[in-house]
């Protein structure tokens, strides 16, 4: 039986939540759809898994990742989990952390351009979409 890591799981179109992976490298990939590629955009260390080729390969747009100053630096496209990277394995997030980053990245994004400059824009999904 695989081990089972607990995460923030970021879908296209549907609110984060929390969710139960499984913790192997094929268990990974598949809640990407592909090859995972991790993304550190935080002091602590936790990181984002999202799919290695999701910009280039049509996925849709999820949600914008800020810096401290609300500065969009990335915009993750595809299905992506957060989880603790502290160690030489990818493990599960604490209450605290769950909690927190569920609720900074909470609503999907939709990527628009104004006047030459990416932004993402938050939206409340369709009940239907929402798990």
């Amino acid at each position: 039986m695989s081990e089972k890591i607990k995460v923030v799981l970021l879908e296209p179109g549907k609110l984060a939540r929390t969710a139960e992976i499984d913790a192997s490298l094929a268990g990974m990939q598949k809640v990407v759809g592909g090859l995972i590629e991790p993304f550190y955009p935080f002091e602590e260390q936790v990181c984002i898994v999202c799919n290695e080729e999701s910009k280039i390969n049509g996925m849709r747009p999820n949600r914008s990742v800020k810096n401290d100053d609300g500065v969009m630096v990335d915009f993750i496209f595809g299905p992506a989990f957060i989880c603790d990277c502290r160690g030489e394995n990818l493990d599960s997030l604490s209450d605290e952390q769950i909690d927190r980053y569920g609720k900074m990245f909470r609503y999907p994004e939709h990527l628009a351009r104004v006047n030459g400059t990416l932004f993402g824009i938050p939206y409340r999904p369709q009940p239907e979409q929402e798990r």
